[in-house]
């Protein structure tokens, strides 16, 4: 299957247990709390423009996904976005799901107004690490902090 076999379109309220179900085989834990905030707060809520994405295989299964969102004025940031989660299924994975999710995403963010995108990656997350720089992402000058409690 190539990745013309894969269609990209906005994510919907229905598609919440393909979600959690991809998050759960990557991940190995179940993390439906995280998602129903994510989805009230995404792609529930009338306040944000729609930016998070699912790609279905030819029989209309969900496959992958990309959740985030477009920042309008947040922390005085304007004409960016960001990108909380991507997720492939793991029997999709290495057929292009997630580079077209991510190119998908790309355009459908600059076709609203975003510049720039930003995401967290896990300094020892080299797959994940791997997956972004081959699809030109590159260390922002922003440093995360934090405090432990």
């Amino acid at each position: 299957m190539n990745k013309s076999a894969f269609k990209i379109r906005l994510m919907q309220s229905d598609d919440f247990a393909a979600v959690t179900r991809i998050d759960e085989k990557v991940l190995k834990v179940p993390r439906p709390d995280y998602y129903a905030l994510k989805f009230e707060e995404l792609v529930q809520s009338t306040d944000r423009l729609p930016t998070s994405l699912v790609a279905e295989a030819e029989d209309g299964t969900v496959v992958g996904f990309v959740m985030g969102e477009l920042l309008i004025g947040e922390y005085g940031i304007s004409q960016e976005a960001t990108l909380d989660t991507i997720g492939v299924d793991p029997d999709y994975q290495h057929q292009g799901v997630g580079k077209q999710l991510l190119q998908e995403y790309m355009d459908h963010l600059k076709a609203i107004g975003a510049r720039k995108i930003n995401t967290l990656v896990s300094s020892n997350d080299s797959r994940l690490m791997h997956f972004f720089k081959a699809n030109q992402f590159v260390p922002s000058k922003t440093i995360n902090l934090e405090l432990s409690l």
